[in-house]
């Protein structure tokens, strides 16, 4: 499947699958993960990565790592993690679990939980 939105130009974003998926998790472990779990024909996914898309700059102020996973193409994924509705971002620190967004937020509202993401994380590792 194409990934052709201006979102996956935009983003330094590397797509994961069922088989690279545990090893992109074991080896980044110095910062916390984000997986951007989508679908394509996905109306809200689209919301999402047009407001990503308009917003990348704030996103890589983070310095996560990020990934994608198309869900239609993956759904192993999607069952592992329980996933009920697209688009879902999952979070990891050192292959620890941290927390889901889903549905996408307005942009204040995702880059306010992804601070206090950050910040719990800074402070747990002090």
């Amino acid at each position: 499947m194409s990934l052709q939105h201006p979102f996956f130009d935009k983003m330094p974003i590397t797509q994961l699958n069922s088989s690279t998926f545990d090893e992109a998790l074991k080896n980044n472990v110095d910062k916390i993960v984000g997986i951007f779990f989508w679908g394509h024909s996905c109306p809200n996914c689209d919301v999402a990565k047009n407001i990503l898309a308009d917003e990348v700059e704030t996103v890589k102020s983070l310095d996560f790592d990020w990934f994608h996973v198309n869900v239609y193409e993956n759904f192993e994924l999607s069952t592992r993690y329980g996933l009920h509705g697209i688009p879902t971002f999952l979070f990891f620190y050192q292959g620890k679990k941290l927390g889901k967004i889903s549905p996408f937020p307005t942009m204040d509202a995702f880059m306010e939980a992804l601070h206090k993401l950050q910040k719990s994380t800074f402070f747990a590792n002090s």
